[in-house]
């Protein structure tokens, strides 16, 4: 299957908006545990959010990118939602590439 380029971006932004519904939808999953299973998590998402932005000359901040990807204001989320990493899910992302300083 051959798509133009307009299909192929559309395709794509279809499947970004379902993932980032999912994983709204998923407040269960910690961001460590997806930082260490698939070494990418909503702020990740959110940082290639305002990378984009700025790359086409728009202004998005950090707050806004992380607004668009949680739903809700991220300190509002993490309030709601985020619980405090166990020793082992630390020691696991310890030896990840992010949480070597590689990310």
């Amino acid at each position: 299957m051959s798509l133009d380029d307009k299909t192929r971006t559309e395709l794509e932004a279809a499947a970004f908006r379902r993932l980032v519904s999912h994983l709204r939808n998923r407040t269960d999953v910690q961001n460590i545990d997806m930082m260490n299973l698939a070494g990418f998590c909503r702020n990740c998402l959110s940082n290639w959010m305002k990378d984009a932005a700025e790359e086409r000359g728009l202004s998005m901040s950090k707050d806004e990118a992380r607004a668009e990807v949680y739903g809700m204001p991220f300190e509002e989320w993490r309030a709601k939602y985020q619980t405090e990493a166990t020793p082992e899910q630390k020691a696991a992302f310890a030896n990840t590439p992010a949480g070597k300083g590689q990310h």
